[in-house]
C-alpha cells in the first residue's frame, strides 16, 4: 500500500517540478516504490537537474520527522 508521503511526493514531482507522469512512472518502477532511491533514479536517468534534485531533498527533509 502506498503511503501518504508517497502520494504527496508524486504530486510534488508533477505539480511543483513539472515532471511528466511518464517520467515519474518510469522512475517509480525502477526504484521499487522507494522514496529514498527515487530522487537518485530521476537524476541518473537525466529526468531532473541537480537544482531539482536539491529541491527534492529539501522537500523530503521537510516531511521527515527529526529523531532527537
Amino acid at each position: 500500500m502506498k503511503s501518504l508521503h508517497h502520494d504527496q511526493f508524486i504530486n510534488f514531482l508533477n505539480q511543483d517540478l513539472g515532471l511528466p507522469s511518464s517520467s515519474i512512472s518510469l522512475a517509480v518502477k525502477q526504484s521499487g516504490y522507494s522514496l529514498t532511491t527515487l530522487p537518485m533514479i530521476l537524476w541518473q536517468y537525466g529526468l531532473i537537474s541537480l537544482q531539482q534534485l536539491d529541491r527534492i531533498f529539501d522537500w523530503l527533509d521537510a516531511i521527515t520527522p527529526e529523531f532527537t
